[in-house]
């Protein structure tokens, strides 16, 4: 298979991941792929033990936590193929995975992004529609390579054609954490161009394991909702406009505010902390401030 993959590469975004899930995703990859990891911070701790293990890995540390926008684009602008392949470190791919990826590579199909789907049924959805009313039974079917047209697609598997982007800096960088991948197919679909899901790419997707540095609990859900509600507000105000995003956040703000009393007074500390951080995140978005929270070490 190497010539097939000669115009393909393997982007793969780490902070300290668990070695164990690491290895589950690198030996999924076909290895003739070369593929880049991309340590989000000064040190890849089992750089040794991947490169002996893993002929077709390299590693690059950015030296800080850049986030999954930056992270990415630092990985793109290393490599030199048409092709990238975008994959968080807690995704397996399925044994036909790269067999039918090569459908992609050498026909020629018109598009930006094509988006994996899931081994199982998950509580996310894989692809979709800006447009809630629509699903995937809605979708434009390329019936010979089985692609389905949508708006959106998840960013943790994501197939990208590099030809018909102009800069490596694919991702806006604003965003950290959530929201990076609808931002980026809101920016090709208002630009006419194709984004597809394909029921032929399958991966298994762990979720939230692309990380184990941030092991305590209340520090998990402290990054996860600031950030959350941050890249929520961010997104509309750039794609909708200021006082539309305002318009569009005031039910959940009102909401957050109103939980954050309840669970305090009745001393529930986990759902106190998500809403005081979905509150904080919120509170910094609005006042157009950086997407700058961060759990210290």
């Amino acid at each position: 298979m190497s010539d097939n993959f000669s115009d393909l590469s393997v982007v793969i975004v780490t902070y300290k991941t668990d070695l164990n899930i690491l290895e589950k995703c690198l030996s999924s990859i076909d290895p003739s792929i070369k593929v880049f990891i991309i340590e989000n911070s000064s040190k890849f701790i089992n750089e040794n033990q991947i490169l002996n293990n893993y002929k077709n890995v390299s590693i690059f540390c950015t030296g800080t936590n850049l986030g999954y926008a930056k992270g990415n684009n630092y990985g793109l602008k290393i490599i030199n193929t048409n092709y990238a392949l975008i994959l968080n470190p807690d995704i397996v791919c399925e044994s036909n995975y790269f067999k039918n990826i090569k459908d992609y590579l050498s026909n020629n199909i018109d598009f930006c992004i094509i988006g994996s789907q899931y081994l199982d049924n998950q509580i996310y959805k894989p692809a979709g529609f800006f447009n809630s009313n629509l699903n995937l039974n809605d979708a434009i079917k390329l019936k010979d390579y089985n692609l389905y047209e949508v708006d959106w697609v998840v960013g943790c598997s994501i197939l990208l054609n590099l030809k018909k982007f102009k800069t490596s800096n694919i991702f806006d960088e604003n965003f950290f954490l959530f929201f990076e991948e609808f931002d980026l197919c809101k920016k090709l679909k208002t630009n006419k161009e194709k984004v597809y899901s394909s029921s032929n790419l399958i991966v298994d997707h762990s979720g939230f394991k692309s990380s184990t540095l941030v092991k305590n609990e209340i520090d998990l859900i402290k990054l996860r909702n600031w950030h959350f509600m941050w890249s929520y507000f961010y997104y509309h105000k750039k794609n909708d406009g200021y006082f539309y995003a305002l318009r569009n956040i005031l039910s959940r703000l009102v909401r957050s505010f109103l939980k954050f009393v309840f669970f305090t007074i009745f001393f529930n500390n986990k759902k106190r902390v998500k809403y005081l951080y979905r509150l904080l995140g919120l509170y910094n978005s609005i006042l157009g401030k950086e997407s700058s929270f961060r759990i210290k070490n």
